[in-house]
């Protein structure tokens, strides 16, 4: 009766380890896989600013030629 008693208790206590430690393994592949989406869509979005930012600013633009206009009356006021 003691051995049935002792095996039952180690598989209880087995399965509560291997749950515990499942439990942290999902834990952290879940925390990478997050990190890991954060990131891309950081990247992303600064990405995609930087390609917005570039053709408001790209050649033979409204902006352009503002800013260049600009710079040239800066030059002239600088002499």
């Amino acid at each position: 009766m003691g051995r049935i008693v002792a095996g039952v208790v180690l598989l209880v206590v087995a399965v509560v380890v291997v749950g515990w430690v499942a439990m942290a393994v999902v834990h952290a592949l879940v925390s990478l896989a997050w990190y890991l989406i954060l990131g891309a869509l950081v990247v992303g979005g600064g990405y995609w600013l930087y390609r917005r930012a570039r053709r408001a600013i790209g050649p033979e633009t409204r902006n352009r030629r503002r800013l260049e206009a600009a710079l040239r009356t800066r030059r002239t006021n600088d002499r």
